[in-house]
């Protein structure tokens, strides 16, 4: 029932959103020429919300992924960084094929941490053009960098300006951090000293700080999956 009515909630600010943007042309968040595509992982300045960080120029799915415009139809993905903390470690990451179709609001992947396998849900759809290799040899990439060297893949998107209006951006997406930041501290009363680093930070682990036996359905409920 609180996921749902968070969705509503959600729901109804996206269609707010929509309607004070309709009459701007969509620009992609970030261009990156086809000679660095491959090679250049994009640095991204971001804003601190609730303790997470929430880079200006990225959208977001209200399950806590992202998606960067590098083309008209090319897609960088990621998890953004209040799912890399709640994640906290990550033993493996189970990702799609290339060539795989992957759906907007769909599986995008699998996260196994301590013995548990968690979904994440695809903010784009299109055809899985590339994988991260890095991170699948180095799990703690998306950890530490989730925005920069711990992104997911990429994706080929023919349809990307439609996914991108069912997306969070700018000042929605800030309030979806905070309210997630909110959520997650009435789950763990502990949450208060989890972002006690300097600046207000969360903590890179707040696993730490919740009991075994929570953290999977914490994670789904956060996760949508």
């Amino acid at each position: 029932m609180t996921v749902l009515l968070v969705l509503v909630t959600f729901a109804i600010f996206l269609l707010i959103d929509y309607f004070r943007t309709r009459h701007v042309a969509a620009q992609p968040a970030l261009q990156v020429s086809s000679s660095k595509r491959d090679s250049a992982v994009p640095r991204l300045q971001p804003a601190l919300v609730g303790g997470f960080e929430v880079p200006e120029n990225l959208r977001y799915h209200p399950g806590h992924t992202w998606a960067l415009s590098e083309s008209p139809n090319l897609v960088r993905v990621g998890m953004d960084d209040f799912a890399s903390k709640l994640t906290g470690k990550i033993e493996h990451i189970m990702l799609p094929q290339r060539g795989q179709w992957i759906r907007q609001g769909q599986k995008l992947c699998t996260i196994h941490s301590d013995g548990c396998g968690v979904d994440m849900i695809s903010p784009i759809e299109g055809t899985v053009s590339d994988i991260n290799e890095a991170i699948v040899r180095n799990p703690k990439l998306a950890l530490r960098d989730p925005y920069g060297e711990g992104w997911l893949l990429t994706v080929q998107a023919p349809d990307s300006k439609t996914s991108f209006r069912n997306l969070l951006g700018g000042a929605l997406a800030r309030w979806w951090t905070e309210e997630s930041a909110s959520r997650l501290q009435r789950h763990m009363p502990a949450f208060a000293g989890a972002l006690a680093q300097d600046g207000g930070v969360a903590m890179d682990n707040l696993t730490n700080h919740i009991p075994d036996q929570e953290w999977l359905p914490l994670a789904k409920e956060f996760f949508l999956s």
